[in-house]
Order: C-alpha cells, then sequence, then structure tokens
C-alpha cells in the first residue's frame, strides 16, 4: 500500500508537504470551513452526491457560499488521475473561508478549495471503544456540522486510545448517547437496533443514512432516538459506521466485552456490503 497522500489546492497539483496555504487562511487562523471524507472504491468515489448535499448544508450553517460543484470535481478528477488508480482509499476536500483578518471577521478574498486522495488500510474486522468525559454541545451554532474545528476530537480519540479504544463514543450536554469523533453508533436494545436522532447533535453521517436504508430495505427495524449514555452499558449489541469503516461490529465498549459481530450487526453489515457494491452513488 503505498503512503502518497495526493493533494490540489485551489486548482493544481501541490507536494503533500509543499507549502500552499496563505498563512492567513481562516480555515488555520479559526478553523473557519467546512470538509467531507469519502471512501475511494476502484478509483471512484462513494456516494459523492450525497457528500456534496452535506457540504452545502455545512456551507450554509457557517454562512459560506454553496459549493461550486464545478470547481471541486476539479479537485477530484486531478487527485484521482494522478498516480496508479485507488483501489480503496480515502478521498478528503476542505472548503474554507479562505485569507482573511487575524480575528474572526471574514476577509472577502474568496474560499479556498482544498482535495486530497490517498489509498488506506481497511479497518479491523471488530473495534473497541471508549467513552470520554466530555461532550457535545446541542445548541452550539456548530452543531451538526462537518467543519475543521477538530481539536475536541483530537483530544477525545488520544483519551479514548489510551483507555485501549480506537475511538472515542460522546454524549451530548443532555447525557445522551451522541456519537464518535468521526463516526456513528447504533446500539442493539431489547432485540431492537437503534441509533441517537439527529437531534442529538451527532452528524448526520452518510453512511449512517445509508445503513439506515439498506436495513430498511431488508426488513431489520432500526429506531432513531434519545438514548441515556448508560445506555452503553446494557446494549447487546453496537457498531459504528463511517466512509471508510462502514459497517464495523464493536468488540468491546470500556472494556465490557460484546458479541461481535452479533446477529443482527452480521445482517446489517451484510445489506450494507451488497447494496453499496450494487450502487456506487445511492
Amino acid at each position: 500500500m503505498s503512503n502518497e497522500v495526493r493533494v490540489w489546492v485551489d486548482g493544481s497539483l501541490v507536494g503533500a508537504h509543499a507549502p500552499s496555504l496563505a498563512a492567513l487562511d481562516h480555515g488555520v487562523t479559526v478553523g473557519d470551513g467546512g470538509f467531507e471524507t469519502c471512501k475511494i472504491v476502484d478509483g471512484e468515489v462513494f456516494a459523492a452526491d450525497r457528500h456534496a448535499a452535506r457540504m452545502d448544508r455545512t456551507l450554509a450553517g457557517l454562512g459560506l457560499p454553496a459549493l461550486d460543484r464545478e470547481r471541486l470535481q476539479q479537485g477530484i478528477d486531478a487527485v484521482l488521475a494522478d498516480g496508479p488508480t485507488i483501489g480503496f482509499g480515502r478521498l478528503r476536500y476542505t472548503i474554507t473561508g479562505g485569507p482573511g483578518p487575524l480575528g474572526s471577521d471574514r476577509g472577502d478574498h474568496g474560499q479556498t478549495y482544498i482535495v486530497t486522495a490517498a489509498e488506506v488500510a481497511p479497518f479491523a474486522e471488530t473495534t473497541a471503544v471508549a467513552t470520554v468525559p466530555w461532550t457535545r454541545n446541542s445548541r452550539a451554532a456548530t452543531a451538526g456540522l462537518k467543519t475543521t474545528s477538530y481539536a475536541d476530537n483530537v483530544i477525545a480519540l488520544a483519551h479514548a486510545k489510551a483507555k485501549g479504544g480506537t475511538e472515542a463514543i460522546f454524549a451530548n450536554d443532555r447525557d445522551e448517547l451522541c456519537e464518535g469523533t468521526g463516526s456513528n453508533i447504533f446500539v442493539v436494545v431489547d432485540g431492537v437496533l437503534r441509533t441517537p436522532p439527529l437531534e442529538s447533535a451527532c452528524l448526520a453521517g452518510i453512511t449512517r443514512e445509508l445503513t439506515i436504508e439498506y436495513a430498511h430495505e431488508v426488513g431489520i427495524e432500526v429506531v432513531e432516538e434519545t438514548m441515556p449514555f448508560t445506555v452503553l452499558e446494557r446494549a447487546e449489541e453496537a457498531f459504528l459506521t463511517s466512509s471508510t469503516r462502514d459497517v464495523q461490529p464493536i468488540h468491546a465498549i470500556d472494556g465490557r466485552e460484546l458479541d461481535a459481530p452479533g446477529p443482527i450487526t452480521t445482517r446489517v453489515r451484510e445489506a450494507f456490503a451488497k447494496a453499496s457494491a450494487a450502487d456506487l452513488n445511492p
């Protein structure tokens, strides 16, 4: 597997470690921007239209202009063509407020578009997660948006890894189950598959959305409902969803072992694999 990261910034391919952003870009100075992470399968971007639609929602929430799809596609085409076909990988595109003043006020120089792509190894068959003491703010201006302000996630993930997990699980400010740092979470309780609603302040994950749709198509009930954070102590099964994890069973939560993959998780994972392979842009 190649460790090369292909990078395109505002119309040009650049070296992964070459200077390519203005020092006063708002994405650097104040984290003013949004991003999307997509799965690459045999050189194609999975669920590209859904990711673009979510980026538009993020940009609208940030008060930034709508996505320039033609400009974005130029970057995507450039990085995908810049080398051998990527069999399985990650494509990430970031749009910032562009160069601006040192404070929170925005400048008028236009937005910065960044597209990157790299081959990645698939995630492990199952994973362990750990809860963290910090919460998602359900009343934040950025609640539910996929912004570049990820410091909370960096701190939480390091905490979870110190506890033996590969992902951190947050409650929200109402002590309700919310999400991971880069994933959504599903649990099976009393034989029913459940996941936090978007009102919990979790991200509207593309894989979350497709998982619910694909599960319904094969007759699996999925309940989107508010759950106390303590539900993790009695979940019979659990799994994470994200663009590069797809459906990843959880075998331990804070050291408590779970059946992984359990019977419902197995059915959901099989449904997701079959449906996603049949249509790369659902």
